[in-house]
């Protein structure tokens, strides 16, 4: 038989690897189907495993890190700068990434998953064509859409594979430390690459169409952080528009339009952080029913299906938020669906997490988007500078927030910034999901001295219970309580 003619038949088909795609062909095989796994690398995990997620946060942790070798000076114990050894650092990422990524292979092959190495495109709403792959064509009698996203560029702006212009995952490769580094986004994943950079030596200069940097997240969540990226980075420029960019061999060539006093600067290397964008295009999809939006993202219900009774969708390529978490969720749904189980991504809360230093973390409902929505909430602050355990460890810059319903004091949304807020946000999570009131979370016992303990505490304030806080006063930042 000619190579590429091979034809082969599944229950279940996934097409993508990463944490919404294993997810889900894992459970189906769990749940009996025959799976097949289609994936562009031989071991699932996707982008999140080797272009995202994982590399970022391991190279995060050593940022942060070297930011505490810094900071304990006040403390009485002081450090040496750092010896920057780039070669171990990108020995010891690959190894936490082949470590996870073998994990799966073996958690795949247990369950009787075939994991088959290829691109796949749709010829219709029970087949696809493979390409660069041993196998020509897979049947199926369901399918699971798992393709993600990819970064998204600029007008006129290419990211060359040894070039000085780079993408999230270009800028992962660490191909060097530049001396000076343009970031075009003030998004999560232009700050988290530029704190890594940062702490490796880079000076780093920020640049962002917005008025303000993270623009999704309340602004007294982003305040401490702006005040440490202020220390951290060279420059931050908000309301600022990139004109034009020259990649010559040895540099970058920038233009801006905005309120600084450089309209043209020159940099080592720039990284182009501008969000992301569904992979739905060269699928296929025109020859099945199924449908997307303007932006792209297909369209699909609380199941997962699409307008294609095959074939289901999940993660990314769906729509926001762009999370790996919510994929995973969404895979388990899909499979559990051509099961026959009653299943549906039904959540009233998905937290998200900015790993800077400080992090910021929030879950439900945020406190602009209940302006917006003209909801009758109160909000409760706790400073960390009143926490026992933030003082200890020099981090009382954080801030806990709640959102609450007016009426029924139930709890809608939750934000944290400050250290391990990745920890502690889904204790709010939980209290969302499950209708908890304020007094759930007051009338929890907390351990002491602990962060998790500014959760209660912003209950208390609320209830008038706190200790920390006077009767009849609120935590900052916020003076008044109400929002209408």
């Amino acid at each position: 038989m000619v190579m590429g003619e091979l034809v082969q038949e599944t229950d279940v088909l996934v097409i993508g690897g990463g944490p919404g795609g294993y997810t889900a062909a894992f459970r189906a095989a769990d749940l009996g189907f025959d799976v097949t796994l289609v994936e562009m690398e031989m071991k699932p995990g996707g982008e999140c495993l080797f272009q995202g997620c994982i590399p970022s946060k391991a190279l995060l942790f050593l940022a942060e890190l070297i930011h505490d070798t810094r900071r304990t000076g006040s403390m009485g114990v002081t450090f040496d700068d750092p010896r920057i050894e780039l070669d171990k650092v990108r020995v010891w990422k690959e190894k936490v990434i082949d470590r996870l990524a073998n994990g799966l292979v073996t958690l795949g092959k247990k369950r009787g998953v075939q994991v088959v190495k290829g691109e796949a495109v749709f010829e219709g709403s029970d087949t696809v064509r493979l390409h660069d792959s041993e196998i020509g064509r897979i049947k199926f009698r369901h399918v699971i859409l798992a393709t993600g996203s990819v970064p998204r560029s600029l007008p006129g702006v290419a990211f060359k594979p040894n070039g000085r212009i780079m993408n999230s995952a270009g800028a992962l490769e660490l191909k060097d430390i530049p001396k000076s580094l343009l970031i075009i986004g003030g998004g999560y994943i232009g700050l988290e690459l530029g704190t890594v950079y940062a702490a490796l030596g880079s000076s780093i200069t920020l640049v962002e169409m917005e008025n303000r940097i993270l623009s999704e997240v309340d602004p007294d969540l982003v305040m401490p952080l702006n005040r440490r990226l202020t220390e951290l980075f060279k420059a931050i420029h908000v309301s600022t528009r990139v004109l034009s960019l020259n990649e010559l061999e040895d540099r970058v060539e920038a233009v801006f339009e905005g309120e600084l006093d450089e309209p043209e600067q020159t940099f080592d290397r720039v990284l182009v952080a501008v969000g992301r964008q569904p992979n739905s295009k060269e699928l296929g999809l025109e020859t099945t029913k199924v449908t997307v939006d303007p932006n792209g993202f297909v369209i699909v219900d609380e199941q997962q299906r699409t307008a294609d009774e095959r074939i289901f969708a999940i993660g990314d390529v769906t729509g926001v938020p762009l999370l790996a978490h919510k994929a995973s969720h969404q895979g388990k749904v899909a499979a559990e669906v051509i099961a026959g189980k009653p299943s549906a991504f039904d959540v009233r809360a998905i937290p998200a997490i900015i790993y800077t230093d400080p992090q910021i973390a929030w879950c439900g409902l945020t406190e602009e988007q209940a302006h917006k929505q003209h909801r009758s909430v109160r909000v409760e602050h706790y400073p960390w500078k009143l926490s026992g355990r933030a003082t200890t460890m020099g981090a009382t810059d954080g801030l806990t927030k709640i959102i609450v319903d007016a009426a029924s004091q139930r709890v809608l949304g939750m934000g944290i910034v400050g250290r391990d807020a990745e920890g502690l946000i889904s204790e709010g999570a939980l209290a969302i999901e499950m209708g908890a009131q304020l007094e759930d979370l007051a009338l929890t016992v907390h351990p002491h001295p602990t962060l998790s303990e500014t959760l209660a505490e912003t209950a208390e304030i609320y209830l008038g219970l706190a200790t920390h806080i006077l009767p009849g006063q609120s935590g900052e930042p916020s003076a008044s309580k109400s929002s209408r």
